[in-house]
């Protein structure tokens, strides 16, 4: 048994938004050093992108499933209860293994379930050292796959849950820079309503699954208020009128 006070290390790793190949380097060399692996799933109990991709780099007796009830929404009580006893289980992990990986789809540090895992263990287990490793996000995904461009020259950009609301995207579309939202699958109608009334529906594109067999890139425009898959990437890019090199 490890000297938790002093040995135990607790890694979120950042696994990248659903294609296996978009794991870093040292996102799998993390992965394959810990002694367990944890993955969250939903209470459901289907196999999510994050377990889906970790299974792609270590063995599935390495890897430990904790249901963090992802598909609670509405009942922050029952939410939270189960975060805390997903917590605790993370936690007995770590008095009994030298190094606990969380993956985490996307970045740890980026709307990441991992950053309230890590304030749960720095109360319950003190000494727990914390480490991440970064991973690549939805929207330079979506950059890539799409050819969208994120940031020019001088150009903000803005990033925006749409869970805080589609009038919080609003606001920001009617903003400088380029706008991405993420989850906002079952708000598309008002996403699409909230471009149009700002002008930027034209530019903008929107993504799914990336890197997955049921993949779906499309423009904005043909956005039609039927419901997405929730982990929707939206990206709304600058509005450049000033010719190559013209924000530089």
């Amino acid at each position: 048994m490890p000297d938790v006070m002093s040995s135990s290390r607790l890694i979120g790793v950042g696994v990248g938004p659903g294609d296996p190949e978009l794991v870093t380097v040292k996102g799998v060399n993390a992965l394959r050093a810990a002694d367990v692996v944890v993955v969250p799933v939903m209470d459901t109990g289907e196999r999510g992108r994050a377990e889906a991709t970790v299974l792609h780099y270590v063995p599935e007796e390495k890897v430990v499933r904790v249901v963090f009830a992802l598909n609670e929404r509405s009942d922050r009580e029952r939410r939270e209860a189960a975060w805390d006893a997903a917590g605790e289980r993370v936690a007995q992990l770590l008095k009994t293994h030298g190094a606990v990986a969380f993956a985490t789809i996307g970045d740890p540090n980026v709307y990441s379930t991992f950053t309230y895992l890590a304030q749960t263990i720095g109360e319950s287990v003190p000494g727990t050292v914390v480490e991440t490793v970064p991973g690549i996000t939805a929207m330079q995904d979506l950059a890539s796959r799409s050819g969208a461009v994120l940031t020019e020259g001088t150009e903000p950009l803005t990033l925006v849950p749409v869970t805080a609301g589609a009038a919080v995207l609003k606001d920001a579309l009617a903003g400088p820079g380029t706008v991405v939202a993420y989850k906002f699958g079952r708000q598309a109608a008002e996403v699409a309503e909230a471009l149009r009334e700002t002008g930027r529906l034209e530019d903008a594109v929107w993504g799914s699954a990336l890197g997955l067999p049921e993949e779906s890139v499309r423009p904005a425009a043909e956005l039609d208020g039927s419901p997405l898959p929730y982990l929707s990437t939206l990206i709304a890019p600058a509005r450049r009128d000033g010719g190559r090199g013209g924000k530089l």
